[in-house]
């Protein structure tokens, strides 16, 4: 129990630090609202059970032995963070006016576009199963299960991420008057584009 919270202490500093999924989240919510962003947050939530299965079966390994493997989901999540960076910049450069016209016109944008957003911006990550393989081993007793505890630990990381994820979203949400307003929605965009944009590159210059 004592390595248990030792584990929950340490993930939950990893979780409240700011990544990919929480300027998604905050995007998505202000866009479609609160519901849009809980979409997002069950589909990073689902999009968990990729790493989690890939650790739990031992196939994370695949990624550190096979340069092949690691290169080829790398550059796939990469080009798809490049190209969630680029439509929010897009936004960015929109004039006030029209985002005023569009944000008073349309209906809420599909719940399903949002969570397979939060799907593959997990689902294509492979550093997030790296992450996990060079973190829980020190949390992890070579005695018990290494699938059961792979699940136990990762799915506990992911409840913390549900939950802090899910306040992201509320607040998010609550300042969407405000925050969708169009020089702010601009300004915000550009943060969220150029935000993801970084990370992007940064995946596809990442090494093992």
């Amino acid at each position: 129990m004592s390595t248990y919270l030792a584990f929950c202490a340490a993930a939950l500093v990893v979780t409240l630090a700011p990544g990919p999924d929480t300027f998604l989240v905050i995007g998505n919510a202000i866009k479609n609202g609160v519901r849009g962003g809980l979409a997002t947050v069950a589909g990073i939530f689902c999009g968990g059970v990729v790493p989690m299965a890939l650790f739990a079966g031992g196939l994370a390994q695949l990624l550190v032995y096979s340069a092949t493997a690691f290169v080829v989901i790398k550059t796939v999540g990469a080009l798809y963070l490049v190209w969630l960076g680029l439509n929010a910049l897009r936004g960015a450069f929109r004039p006030a006016t029209d985002i005023d016209a569009t944000a008073a016109g349309q209906m809420q944008p599909s719940l399903r576009r949002a969570y397979w957003q939060g799907v593959l911006t997990n689902a294509l990550n492979p550093k997030i199963a790296l992450f996990y393989l060079a973190f829980l081993p020190q949390f992890m007793d070579p005695a018990q299960p290494v699938a059961l505890q792979s699940v136990l630990l990762i799915g506990t990381h992911y409840l913390m991420g549900l939950v802090w994820l899910g306040l992201v979203a509320l607040a998010a949400a609550r300042l969407g008057g405000w925050l969708s307003r169009g020089r702010v929605r601009r300004w915000l965009d550009g943060v969220v584009g150029a935000v993801m944009l970084g990370f992007g590159i940064r995946l596809a210059f990442a090494t093992k």
